[in-house]
């Protein structure tokens, strides 16, 4: 009997004709995946959600989960001119940065917009890995030109990472066998053995995107799903649960983190002039170190500086329940002068309240602020406009995100 090849291959391999990667979690992911609610990242298949994104959203905020993030960009900088490759790169001082840390940076064109932001962990004397959203190995081999003593290796497809975060994590860490985990600080990195292992091959950083305590753990692809079922029985009875991309959006604007496409649009991918961001106008100022030498926009940032950002991305306490997504805002109540936008929004359980990340007009910040904001209710459409008042803190910022050891929950 004739067989069919492509049925033949199919059994063989169940992913065979779909063009989307899949995560080195993938097989213990797409088992808890109940609502198979799934989009992409990076040519990644990629969990917006598993059952329910408010139940996934609790789950960091009061115990456990764990977030995927092999789609991740990782990139091992190395040699002897890394170091100072990369800080004419980044707008923030590498010089304060000590081995065995992690710390936040941004990177800007010539015009000093910004391009993506990300970590760069500091692995040895020599030997450096950014991590951001996007892609950005072209812009890195660009930024090595003149630079003869450094090699550039993509790590995306080759280290397995997975983001651990609530509060719960450090109890489930020590209970895995990770023994001195609560000594860990707030962006600084240690070692550990795993799966019998004696090299210690799972690097742990305490690091994350929900404001909260959490720690990111990085493997080697073949020790992935070992990480992975050693996590979820450490964390069995802790309720440990995956979350996707809907519950991180939720719990990183609580925490005032920004987002690509939301917060700021990349300056290589946008059309309109100046539909991009700079770093003064994403109150990123402290990112930007004009006391060392040359870095990119260096130039077009100091003329910034001078003259003030147009915009300014603020927090905003927004009142009534109705988040205002997409919402315009206003100098007055009658809507007569606009001031700015709604960048993201939502009712934040944790914090009862309506909050909102938004860019507004930098002459108009220290005046009144309202919104205009459109709601649905029992299938009519409605507006209303209401007053907004800026806020200068996270809206949340627990101490347990900052102390070490963090304390037992």
């Amino acid at each position: 009997m004739k067989t069919d090849n492509k049925t033949q291959t199919s059994k063989l391999d169940p992913y065979a004709g779909e063009r989307l990667k899949r995560s080195h979690f993938h097989p213990r992911q797409a088992e808890l995946n109940l609502r198979d609610a799934w989009s992409s990242w990076n040519g990644y298949k990629f969990a917006d959600y598993y059952y329910d994104e408010e139940y996934e959203y609790f789950c960091i905020r009061n115990s456990c989960a764990t977030y995927d993030i092999c789609p991740m960009q990782k990139y091992r900088i190395s040699g002897a001119d890394a170091h100072f490759m990369l800080n004419r790169m980044v707008t923030r001082d590498l010089n304060k940065l000590k081995e065995d840390r992690v710390t936040y940076v941004c990177w800007c064109t010539d015009q000093g917009r910004l391009i993506d932001d990300g970590t760069i962990f500091k692995l040895g004397s020599e030997s450096f890995m950014l991590t951001c959203g996007s892609p950005s190995l072209a812009w890195l081999r660009k930024s090595a030109l003149g630079f003869e003593r450094l090699e550039i290796t993509d790590l995306s497809d080759d280290l397995a990472a997975l983001s651990f975060q609530g509060p719960t994590t450090c109890e489930v860490l020590k209970k895995m066998g990770l023994e001195g985990i609560q000594n860990l600080k707030p962006f600084n990195i240690m070692y550990f053995d795993i799966g019998g292992s004696s090299h210690k091959p799972l690097m742990v950083s305490r690091t994350g995107f929900t404001g909260d305590l959490g720690y990111e753990l990085w493997i080697a692809p073949q020790l992935a799903l070992t990480l992975w079922d050693e996590l979820y029985a450490a964390g069995d009875d802790y309720g440990i649960q995956p979350y996707g991309e809907a519950a991180t959006n939720m719990a990183r604007l609580e925490a005032g983190f920004i987002m690509p496409g939301m917060e700021f649009n990349e300056a290589l991918k946008t059309v309109n002039y100046q539909y991009d961001q700079t770093p003064f106008e994403l109150n990123l100022d402290w990112l930007v170190d004009f006391n060392k030498p040359h870095f990119n926009g260096r130039s077009a940032l100091l003329e910034e500086r001078d003259r003030g950002p147009k915009y300014r991305l603020v927090k905003l306490d927004i009142a009534g329940n109705k988040p205002a997504d997409e919402s315009a805002l206003y100098a007055d109540q009658k809507c007569s002068v606009e001031i700015g936008y709604v960048t993201s929004a939502m009712w934040s359980p944790v914090v009862k309240a309506n909050i909102a990340l938004a860019m507004i007009d930098s002459d108009y910040i220290d005046g009144s602020i309202w919104a205009e904001i459109y709601y649905g209710k029992e299938l009519r459409h409605h507006s209303k406009v209401v007053r907004c008042v800026l806020q200068n803190a996270p809206f949340w910022a627990p101490d347990r995100a900052r102390l070490t050891p963090p304390p037992a929950f």
